[in-house]
């Protein structure tokens, strides 16, 4: 055996998973926040593209959709030949293209799905239209092992106002029970004051509040990408959904605490901030490049 052979890890050990959303030119959110984060669990990160935008951190400023063929095409050539063992999607843009990526899924039986609803931005502004919105309520959110909405996608998908953390309780009850979804995760990250980072878990059987200390910072671009692309890696290495749903928590939590200060707007989360910890000190300032 060469010393390449023995430096190659068995296919068998290392873990795939598949992020089905929108390219961010500016690298904070989408597909590139989801192959970094699988890059940081050692999960091998596929992608098929729903969407190309052209953005900063000041925000969006032209999206083009992908043909479904395209789309469809990206899932079904990894899917046929490296194999997945997680799957996060995120945004997928319009009617058409949910439509056609629900009915494959469900045609691939993927297990470990999960299901960011990118509907509504974390400061309210609807994203997609109301027919995109029924059919990822109607085809898409029962496939999922489970799907994380914010406070106003937990809003429209439950059909009350979420102002409290009781409000949030009720939302994923009624979000379970309306979909025939098998989780719920209501994120509070867009809450107000003490129920900012406050999340509520429902599977039907229980119920759990999760917590985590907020982070005062103007760069969280990519949370909600970050946080079901890093449950999706999880899932791909074994873990169950709830320390899968922990774990990526906790990672987020990582990843705010060292956010980058980069452009002019809302910066990033640190998505490799292991790296940025380890070369502290030793990358050479921008001025001096």
């Amino acid at each position: 055996m060469t010393a390449k052979e023995q430096d190659t890890i068995p296919p068998a050990q290392i873990p795939v998973a598949l992020t089905i959303a929108g390219s961010d030119s500016g690298g904070g959110a989408g597909i590139q926040a989801d192959l970094r984060t699988f890059a940081f669990h050692c999960v091998h990160g596929t992608s098929a593209i729903t969407c190309v935008t052209a953005q900063n951190t000041l925000g969006v400023n032209r999206v083009d959709a992908m043909a479904v063929e395209a789309v469809l095409a990206q899932i079904h050539a990894v899917y046929t030949d490296i194999g997945v063992q997680g799957v996060k999607t995120g945004m997928l843009l319009n009617q058409e293209i949910i439509t056609a990526v629900a009915h494959q899924l469900a045609d691939l039986q993927i297990e470990n799905l999960v299901v960011d609803p990118v509907m509504v931005s974390r400061t309210g502004a609807q994203l997609i239209d109301d027919a995109a919105i029924a059919s990822l309520q109607n085809l898409l959110l029962p496939l999922a092992k489970i799907i994380t909405p914010n406070r106003y996608e937990a809003q429209i998908l439950s059909g009350r106002e979420i102002q409290t953390l009781d409000d949030m309780r009720q939302a994923a009850e009624i979000i379970h029970q309306k979909f025939g979804v098998k989780t719920v995760l209501v994120k509070g990250g867009g809450m107000a004051e003490k129920w900012r980072g406050v999340d509520v878990w429902f599977d039907g059987q229980s119920l759990e509040i999760l917590t985590m200390e907020p982070v005062e910072t103007k760069n969280t671009h990519g949370t909600g990408c970050t946080l079901s692309a890093a449950i999706a890696a999880n899932l791909a290495k074994g873990a169950d959904l709830f320390t899968a749903v922990k774990q990526g928590k906790h990672y987020v939590h990582q990843a705010l605490q060292h956010s980058l200060n980069i452009g002019a707007g809302q910066g990033p989360v640190g998505h490799f901030y292991p790296l940025l910890l380890e070369n502290l000190g030793k990358l050479p300032s921008p001025a001096n490049q």
